[in-house]
């Protein structure tokens, strides 16, 4: 699913220009809000992002598009690095610093009263 930048107004008070040339694709994304949804994916921010990280998407994730995420007002971003068993959380919702959890953790999804992701449970490459 593409995520682009279409002018759209972010929590920050940005406003991106629409920009078919570039984008990124989450690995993972969540969109709460079904009218951001057409054909062509999804239109404004996803509400929940979520990266695997591989040795050639490390800065990528940890950087750029951490960085694009928060500008454009996803409210939250998890980085899932498998290699060192951590996942990182960003609350850009609530401005929170970032939190690091281990796999042996059950990780809160800030975005949900009740869900947790259990990584010990799950089949990461």
């Amino acid at each position: 699913m593409e995520v682009r930048n279409i002018l759209w107004q972010s929590k920050a008070g940005k406003t991106r220009k629409d920009d078919i040339h570039n984008y990124v694709e989450p690995d993972i994304s969540v969109i709460c809000d079904r009218d951001k949804l057409d054909e062509k994916g999804c239109h404004g921010a996803p509400d929940w992002v979520i990266e695997i990280v591989s040795p050639s998407s490390k800065r990528m994730d940890y950087v750029r598009k951490c960085t694009l995420y928060e500008e454009t007002g996803v409210r939250e971003y998890w980085i899932v690095d498998a290699k060192r068993q951590i996942v990182t959380v960003y609350d850009f919702e609530h401005k929170k610093e970032p939190k690091e959890y281990t796999f042996s953790e059950k990780v809160k999804a800030g975005i949900y009263g009740d869900l947790f992701v259990n990584f010990s449970e799950l089949e990461l490459g």
